[in-house]
C-alpha cells in the first residue's frame, strides 16, 4: 500500500506532457442537475525544507499525513500537518521514513522506517536504495513504534483505524527460491492489534501478499499473487493476481476482476464496506480503477483520452480519488468519482490556481483531498489539499461526451526537474501505472 512511483512511473519518467488546460461541456441539463460537484480551494502543503512533498491520508478533523524530502534532497521523513504545523516524525534510526499510509482521529500515524541495521540478506525491501532493514511503524504523541515481522526482517505498514489496529505487510523467515533477487525472504498480508502481529491468510495457490487498507470494522482489503520484480505500484516484489477482502474470522474473499489475469489490487474500504482498487482488463494491457461492493466489480474507467487509472481512496459518503494516465504514460491528473461520474479534479479548482493536481491519494468525510500537485512556478512537486467550498453559489456542472464519459478535462506538461522528483522520490505505491507502449 512505499515511497516509489511506479512502474507506474517508469511511466513517470514519462509523465510529460500536456500543456494548457482544455474544457468541453456538453449540454444536458438533467445529467448537469444530477451531476453538480462542488467547486474546491487549494493549499500548497510545503515541506520539510527539501523541493519534494506527498500527502497520503487525511482524517476527519483535517490532521494530514505524507512525507517530504528535507534539505538537500538526500533523504526523505514522514510528517503529520497538525493545526498547520508539519511536524518531522524522523526514523527508527535509519535515513529514511515515509508515511504512505493514513492516520486516524487520534493522530496516530502509520508508516514505514528505516533502521541503522543492514539487512542480513542484502535484500532492499523498502526500495530505499540503501538495503537497510526496515519496520513499519504507529507513531503517536512524538513517540515512533516499530512493528515487528513475521519471523523475517522487514515490515511495512499501510493502513490505521480508529481503534488502532494497523494492516500492511510483513517478511516470515521462510526463503521463496521463485524470488527475483535481491528479496529473498517470503512476505505475507499482516494485521497488527495492541502490537500483536498476525498473518492473514493468502488465495489458495498464491505465495506473497499484502494487506493495503483496514476500515474501522477491522475489515481489511489488499491482494496476494506471486513473488516478482519489484513493483513501485505496490512497493513489493509482488505480481498481485488476486484482489482480497479479509473479514473478521472469514477466509480470504476473492473481489474478482475486470478481465485480466495480473495486477488486480484492493487498495481501500470504507465503512460501509465499499472497496476501490485497480484490476488489468482483458489482456493484461492496462489497468482500471474499480468500485466493489455486495459482490459487484464497477469498472470506473478514466478521463477522455487515457488509458489506465487507480482508485486509492474511498471515503464513507462513497467518494472515490485516484489517478488517471493517457496511453503513453506521460499525462497523470487527479481525479473524483461520485455518483457514477468521474471527474478530472484540476477542473473543480480556481482556473489561475498555481498548483496542477497530479494524483489524490487521501479523501476525509468532508471530502477534502490530499495528493500531491506540480507547483507551477518552479516545476517542484508539493502535497496538497483541497478543499469543497460551501454548496451554495459554487457548484461545478459535468456532463458526458458523445462517448457517454466526463467532458471537463485538463492538462498540463510536466517539467524535466518534476519528472525526476516523481522518479527520485515518488517511486510509490499506489500510483498509476505506466501502461504497455502500444504498438
Amino acid at each position: 500500500m512505499k515511497s516509489r512511483i511506479c512502474t507506474w512511473i517508469a511511466g513517470i519518467s514519462l509523465f510529460a506532457a500536456l500543456a494548457v488546460p482544455t474544457l468541453l461541456v456538453a449540454q444536458d441539463e438533467q445529467f448537469h442537475k444530477a451531476h453538480q460537484l462542488r467547486h474546491y480551494t487549494v493549499a500548497d502543503l510545503g515541506t520539510l525544507g527539501g523541493s519534494f512533498s506527498l500527502a497520503y491520508g487525511i482524517n476527519d478533523n483535517g490532521q494530514i499525513d505524507g512525507f517530504s524530502t528535507l534539505p538537500g534532497d538526500t533523504v526523505q521523513h514522514s510528517f503529520v500537518i497538525e493545526k498547520g504545523a508539519m511536524i518531522d516524525l524522523g526514523t527508527l534510526g535509519g535515513p529514511n521514513s515515509e508515511s504512505f499510509a493514513n492516520l486516524n482521529n487520534a493522530i496516530q500515524v502509520a508508516g514505514t522506517a528505516e533502521t541503522s541495521v543492514s539487512d542480513p540478506n542484502g535484500e532492499d525491501f523498502c526500495a530505499f536504495g540503501t538495503h537497510l532493514v526496515c519496520l513499519g511503524f504507529v507513531w503517536h504523541h512524538g513517540i515512533m513504534t516499530p512493528l515487528e515481522p513475521l519471523g523475517g526482517d522487514n515490515s511495512q505498514a499501510a493502513a490505521i483505524n480508529y481503534r488502532g489496529q494497523v494492516a500492511g505487510y510483513a517478511e516470515t523467515g521462510t526463503s521463496d527460491p521463485n524470488c527475483p533477487a535481491p528479496q529473498v525472504l517470503q512476505f505475507r498480508p499482516t494485521r497488527w492489534t495492541a502490537g500483536h502481529v498476525r498473518a492473514l491468510p493468502l488465495y489458495p495457490g498464491d505465495t506473497e501478499g499484502a494487506a493495503f487498507w483496514i476500515n474501522n470494522e477491522g475489515d481489511t482489503v489488499g491482494a496476494s499473487g506471486s513473488c516478482a520484480t519489484y513493483d513501485p505500484r505496490y512497493a513489493l516484489p509482488l505480481q498481485p493476481r488476486h484482489a482480497l477482502l479479509w473479514r473478521q474470522g472469514v477466509r480470504p474473499i476473492d473481489l474478482g476482476n475486470l478481465g485480466g489475469e495480473l495486477e488486480n489490487a484492493a487498495f481501500a474500504i470504507n465503512d460501509r464496506g465499499q472497496i476501490v482498487g485497480a484490476s488489468d482488463l482483458p489482456g493484461d494491457m492496462y489497468q482500471h480503477a474499480f468500485f466493489w461492493h455486495n459482490g459487484h466489480m464497477t469498472d470506473l474507467g478514466t478521463l477522455p483520452g487515457d488509458v489506465v487509472s487507480a482508485a486509492v481512496a474511498i471515503n464513507n459518503k462513497g467518494q472515490v480519488t485516484g489517478v488517471s494516465i493517457d496511453a503513453s504514460g506521460q499525462n497523470l491528473r487527479a481525479f473524483l468519482w461520485q455518483n457514477g461520474v468521474m471527474v478530472d479534479l484540476n477542473t473543480l479548482i480556481p482556473a489561475n490556481s498555481p498548483l496542477y493536481l497530479l494524483h489524490g491519494f487521501g479523501i476525509n468525510s468532508q471530502g477534502q483531498i490530499v495528493g500531491f500537485a506540480l507547483q507551477t512556478s518552479t516545476g517542484d512537486v508539493h502535497a496538497f489539499l483541497a478543499t469543497p467550498m460551501p454548496a451554495e453559489g459554487n457548484l461545478a456542472s459535468v456532463s458526458p461526451t458523445a462517448e457517454g464519459e466526463i467532458g471537463a478535462t485538463s492538462k498540463f506538461a510536466l517539467p524535466e526537474n518534476a519528472r525526476k522528483q516523481l522518479q527520485k522520490w515518488a517511486r510509490i505505491r499506489r500510483f498509476a501505472p505506466a501502461p504497455a507502449d502500444p504498438q
